[in-house]
C-alpha cells in the first residue's frame, strides 16, 4: 500500500474493505459515491483497493456520503452505552500527514476528534456539506478560510460554522498544529438533497 510520507502504514487500520462495503450498502455505483464526495471515480477506487490512503477530509466527506461516521470506517467500535473514551483508546489514525484521535463515542451524531495538523504548502481541498463544525486550537497557529475570509487562530481561540460555508483547514506554522475538532452529521435522506447525485448499479 501507497502511504503518503509520514506515515506508518503498519500502525493504521486498512479502511479499503469498509469503503467499498459501506457504498454497497447505501446502494451507489463507485461514479456516484465519488460526485457526492467530490472525488474522481478513479480515486475512491484506488482508496477503495487500498492504494491510497485516505486523507482526515476525505473520511469525514465519504462518511457523510454514507450516512456513518468515521470510526465506523475504520471499523472501529466500542461499547455503544459507555460515555467514557479512555486516553490512548482507540489508537490514534494518520492519513497523508494528518494524525487524529478519537474523541467521543462511536455511532454519534456528533463527532468529537483531536486533530495533529501538519504544515503543508499544499492547500487542501474546499469543502462544503451540511451540518455544523466546532474547533478549538491546543497548539501551533490554524488558518481557516471560510468563504471569501481567512482566519488565523492562535492557542485557545475557536470557531464556530455552518459547514455549507465553504471552509478549509490547514496549519499556519512550518511545526503544525493541534486542535480539538468536533462536526455533526446528518443521517437524514435529505443530505442527499444537498449533496447530489443519484442511485444506480453496483460495481
Amino acid at each position: 500500500m501507497t502511504t503518503p510520507a509520514g506515515d506508518t502504514a503498519g500502525d493504521l487500520p486498512d479502511v479499503a474493505p469498509q469503503l467499498r462495503s459501506l457504498r454497497r450498502r447505501r446502494g451507489l455505483t463507485l461514479e456516484a459515491a465519488a460526485r457526492r464526495a467530490g472525488l474522481s471515480p478513479a480515486h475512491l477506487s484506488r482508496l477503495e483497493t487500498g492504494r491510497r490512503q485516505p486523507s482526515l477530509p476525505m473520511l469525514l466527506g465519504l462518511a457523510r456520503v454514507y450516512g456513518t461516521t468515521v470510526s465506523e470506517l475504520l471499523g472501529e467500535t466500542a461499547p455503544e452505552r459507555d460515555p467514557i473514551v479512555r486516553a490512548g483508546r482507540p489508537e490514534p489514525v494518520g492519513a497523508d500527514g494528518w494524525t487524529y484521535h478519537q474523541a467521543g463515542g462511536a455511532g454519534r451524531a456528533m463527532q468529537a476528534l483531536r486533530l495533529q495538523v501538519p504544515y503543508s504548502a499544499r492547500p487542501d481541498q474546499v469543502r462544503v456539506h451540511p451540518g455544523e463544525e466546532w474547533l478549538y486550537v491546543l497548539s501551533g497557529r490554524v488558518r481557516l478560510a471560510l468563504g471569501d475570509a481567512v482566519h488565523v487562530l492562535d492557542p485557545g481561540d475557536s470557531a464556530h460554522f455552518d459547514s455549507l460555508t465553504p471552509h478549509r483547514i490547514a496549519a499556519a506554522t512550518g511545526t503544525g498544529a493541534e486542535l480539538l475538532f468536533v462536526h455533526t452529521l446528518l443521517r437524514s435522506a435529505a443530505a442527499d438533497l444537498c449533496i447530489g447525485g443519484e442511485r444506480g448499479a453496483l460495481h
